[in-house]
């Protein structure tokens, strides 16, 4: 296999097969919903409760439940039409927002936890099969502009509705939100519904155990041959713990960069929303230029270059105050952190999806899921306990090396994939 072969270009945008674009714009619509209700939905438990305990509950049951979700919906991904899950999954999860149109009173906040509880799962689900369908439907030569079109969608979703969602829950409430999320969901379902045929098959669903889904036996044994899958290949795991080792930076970022707006710049909590939402303007520009990198470099050096130039600019960025505190440096600071931070996302990505048997990408992603998300909460309490110590200055920039850290494993572990030059991730991988 070679990681460091070039992803070779197609000459057309994969927007131009039909198969892709609607589940590209399925995608888009509901990451618009979801980043509308991410926003309005803790904006309402705190100011119907007051408590900050109560909103932060939101979030835990929401990790929690997806974690012990996360791994049996892999094997249930490789196991099934993976169109037909996004499809009847946006139906349910429009369905499952119900409940919180009866939310009035802090007595009923339990309703709460039980809708978020199921768009976890759910999105659990959904994250690991489109992952998986997305090689069926492009060429190999297309995957990379693929799956950088689709960062493009998840940035433009939170560039809209991270804004959409703060002045949704002001306008129209909270049954507003879930009326307009649910539409975006049932929309995303018919968007997808229309895909009729892949462009190449996939490999047959996973028969290394029973089919019968309510076999505890069979989905565990599933899930182990999974992880066996993950545990003899050597490109898998190298993939997967760089990936998730980035995300340990990221959950210390997301503990401490508001106390580092607030408290090192000088901002207010409306800074705090712009520099955040900003980075999202890199990460379009990042998304489109994918084709134009992966014509000049190959996944190893999007790889580790990526988070080396991530890392560079996470390190200016915390230690440049003791030169400016001006709110546009460090907007224009984290516009240009979105570029190689795509980039990197998509070039991991592509090469899991060309490495991995068809037939077991639902349970590669699924882990991907659950390791990033363990590690970023190990991140969140990291941060949250060593930064009064320590300093939130010195806490982020143990995050900003950890970033180097994986760009310096990604161009030494990557390497030893190599093989002679010229051939691609998938030629190498069939051969």
């Amino acid at each position: 296999m070679s990681v460091r072969g070039r992803l070779a270009p197609g000459a057309d945008s994969p927007l131009r097969l039909g198969a892709f674009r609607r589940l590209w714009l399925g995608g888009l619509v509901n990451d618009l919903g979801d980043w509308t209700l991410l926003v309005a939905l803790p904006v309402f438990v705190f100011e119907l409760t007051g408590s900050a305990l109560v909103t932060s509950t939101v979030f835990v049951v929401e990790l929690v439940a997806g974690l012990i979700a996360g791994q049996l919906a892999g094997v249930f991904v490789d196991r099934h039409d993976r169109r037909r899950i996004l499809i009847v999954s946006g139906v349910v999860q429009a369905a499952a927002l119900a409940p919180l149109l009866l939310v009035d009173s802090p007595d009923r906040i339990w309703l709460v936890y039980v809708v978020a509880a199921i768009e976890s799962c759910f999105a659990r689900l959904c994250g690991p099969a489109k992952a998986a369908l997305v090689p069926s439907l492009v060429p190999v030569h297309r995957l990379a502009a693929a799956n950088g079109l689709s960062a493009v969608s998840d940035n433009l979703a939170r560039l809209v509705g991270s804004p959409l969602g703060g002045l949704a829950i002001e306008l129209v409430g909270l049954r507003g939100v879930v009326v307009v999320d649910a539409a975006t969901y049932l929309i995303s379902s018919l968007l997808i519904a229309g895909i009729r045929a892949p462009a190449a098959d996939p490999e047959p669903a996973d028969r290394s155990a029973p089919d019968d889904p309510g076999d505890p036996d069979g989905l565990v044994a599933a899930w182990l041959d999974g992880i066996r899958t993950i545990r003899s290949d050597r490109r898998l795991v190298a993939l997967l713990g760089i990936a998730a080792l980035g995300q340990l930076a990221q959950g210390i970022f997301v503990v401490l960069f508001v106390v580092f707006v607030l408290d090192r710049l000088g901002g207010t909590g409306g800074d705090v929303g712009l520099i955040r939402g900003v980075q999202a303007i890199g990460g379009v520009a990042g998304g489109l230029a994918v084709p134009w990198l992966q014509r000049r470099t190959d996944a190893r050096g999007m790889i580790g270059w990526g988070y080396l130039a991530f890392g560079a600019i996470a390190l200016i960025t915390w230690n440049l105050p003791v030169l400016t505190t001006a709110i546009a440096v460090y907007a224009v600071l984290f516009v240009a952190a979105g570029i190689p931070g795509v980039a990197t996302s998509t070039a991991l990505l592509t090469s899991l999806q060309q490495i991995t048997p068809a037939s077991h990408l639902g349970r590669v992603f699924a882990t991907l899921e659950a390791a990033s998300s363990i590690l970023a909460a190990i991140g969140v309490v990291a941060a949250g306990a060593l930064a009064d110590r320590l300093g939130v200055v010195t806490i982020l920039d143990v995050q900003g090396l950890i970033y180097v850290t994986c760009g310096v494993l990604g161009l030494i572990l990557l390497r030893a994939f190599s093989s002679r030059p010229g051939r691609t991730v998938a030629e190498v991988s069939a051969a």
